[in-house]
């Protein structure tokens, strides 16, 4: 567990106000910060589409299955709390690669009694070994409808085509009904802003990549997208707190789409 060397998702509980990070993550962070004064907006607003979209999933869609890759450390609501709110008998899987996401995952993402949450050590480069693992056949029925949730993950893909067969090789064996939820940095809104806070990124070993508008669309082809499609991710079904902020402080686009 290397703590002396910052790491994304502890760099972004930091911008959350978390507390389960370490120097080497904020030091990280306010450096960023400091390019990008906007960049703790743009994560709460991202988070916050996180939860708008799993409610809708839940509610307007009636799906009670999540599969969840790029958790992140758990900041509360986390995904399961939500849905679980409406449906306490729904099933959660958590996906990441970070031993303290990991370690804290295991002791706090716990979930009701009568659903069921699982939480998998994987790498979203490794579909095979995602779809293959016990843990997600133990606690999902890819016989019924799954919301795959690919939440400010693909901009750590740098390789355009490897990421468009990521997501289709994870949507391949999901039932009709399926749903794709994801957001990612995109730079149509303030181009030289985001290009600036990608570029601070990458120069402190956090690479991460930009898409436009366009090419984040291009991740829900063949499937049926819920409007308002791909937009800003705080004006995805906006809540008071997401009509408050400008479009100039949010880097992330995100969408979701159903799988007929």
């Amino acid at each position: 567990m290397r703590t002396n060397q910052a790491h994304s998702a502890r760099v972004y509980d930091y911008m959350l106000g978390g507390k389960d990070n370490f120097a080497a993550d904020r030091k990280v962070a306010e450096e960023v910060i400091a390019v990008a004064p906007y960049l703790p907006i743009s994560v709460r607003a991202n988070r916050n589409f996180m939860v708008r979209a799993a409610r809708y999933l839940a509610t307007e869609q009636g799906i009670d299955q999540f599969l969840d890759i790029g958790t992140g450390l758990p900041t509360s609501p986390n995904l399961h709390e939500v849905v679980q709110e409406v449906n306490p008998e729904a099933r959660i899987v958590y996906i990441d690669n970070d031993p303290i996401v990991l370690q804290h995952a295991r002791a706090l993402l716990v979930g009701t009694p009568t659903g069921k949450t699982a939480y998998i050590d994987a790498d979203i480069r490794d579909p095979h070994g995602i779809l293959g693992a016990e843990a997600i056949h133990d606690t999902l029925d890819f016989s019924k409808p799954v919301a795959l949730c690919l939440i400010a993950i693909l901009h750590f893909i740098a390789d355009e085509n490897e990421a468009h067969e990521i997501v289709r090789r994870l949507l391949e064996p999901l039932a009709p009904g399926s749903a794709l939820a994801m957001s990612t940095i995109a730079i149509d809104r303030a181009p030289e802003k985001v290009k600036s806070a990608v570029a601070a990124f990458n120069q402190r070993g956090i690479p991460s990549k930009t898409r436009t508008k366009a090419e984040v669309e291009r991740f829900f082809d063949g499937l049926e997208l819920v409007p308002p499609g791909v937009t800003q991710v705080h004006r995805w079904h906006p809540d008071a707190e997401a009509r408050a902020i400008k479009d100039t402080d949010v880097s992330m686009h995100g969408g979701i789409a159903i799988k007929r």
